[in-house]
């Protein structure tokens, strides 16, 4: 496998794993009894916010990576493992439920409270130096299909899917934190 194909591969794993918590927070939200126009908006605007946050991320990881070197490298792998593991752990213990509705202030709250593990893991990523626009389409996109199915799903079936997914969000998480550690 060349690199770009390797580089890709990892990305769109990382991209399903950030997207897990947007879809685990969708299946909760898809209680709201909402119509298909507001699904289609929820989840354009958490696809923005998952382009958006790694960006910020990964323009914050370079500059870190310039002037810290090392150990920067060693602070993005021990961040993905502490992520993965909230996350995990998150999952474990039920999820957070949600008290705002996804509209108006709302939505952008609900957009940027699954985003902002997305922004860790663009600084990760960032000090490590992957491809900015690959990065950012496989996250939007990723967290955009995500967010619909989990809503959609969220209108037929209730609970056990949400926990399950964040637990394996947060493990893949947790895979990648030990992976960069070890190959240092």
């Amino acid at each position: 496998m060349n690199s770009f194909a390797g580089e890709l591969f990892t990305l769109l794993l990382m991209a399903f794993a950030l997207g897990m918590d947007a879809f685990s927070v969708g299946l909760g939200m898809g209680m709201f009894k909402l119509r298909l126009k507001q699904i289609f908006v929820i989840g354009l605007t958490v696809g923005v916010f998952h382009v958006v946050m790694p960006l910020l991320g990964m323009a914050a990881g370079r500059f870190i990576s310039g002037q810290f070197g090392t150990f920067a490298a060693y602070a993005g792998g021990i961040l993905l493992l502490i992520l993965g593991l909230q996350m995990f752990y998150s999952g474990l213990k039920g999820g957070e439920e949600t008290l705002l509705a996804p509209v108006g202030v709302g939505l952008f709250v609900f957009a940027l409270s699954v985003s902002l593990d997305s922004f860790s893991v663009g600084l990760t990523l960032g000090i490590y130096g992957a491809r900015t626009a690959v990065t950012v389409i496989c996250f939007g996109a990723a967290a955009t299909i995500l967010t619909w199915l989990g809503l959609l799903v969220g209108r037929k079936v209730q609970g056990i899917l949400g926990v399950y997914s964040e637990v394996l969000g947060g493990s893949i998480l947790c895979a990648f934190g030990i992976k960069l550690l070890l190959s240092m």
